[in-house]
């Protein structure tokens, strides 16, 4: 079970949004992972990624692509 969101995890996510073409000032990752984790758009039109708790980290960032998508309309 993953503790903590590391620089690394966050590299790895902003890598992902990057190719995406997401700016990263409105992206929000969270230090802390939750279970289950979730692609969200806030409020204020950022997208939040939480990571997954349970779910390896690689597994994960294998997924979140189509998280975003689903998020995003498909876009």
């Amino acid at each position: 079970m993953l503790q903590v969101v590391s620089f690394k995890h966050i590299r790895d996510i902003l890598e992902l949004t990057d190719r995406l073409g997401l700016s990263r000032e409105w992206v929000e990752i969270p230090l802390s992972p939750a279970s289950p984790g979730i692609v969200r758009t806030l409020s204020n039109g950022k997208l939040e990624i939480i990571v997954d708790a349970d779910v390896p980290f690689d597994q994960w960032l294998g997924s979140l692509e189509t998280q975003i998508k689903q998020t995003s309309g498909g876009q």
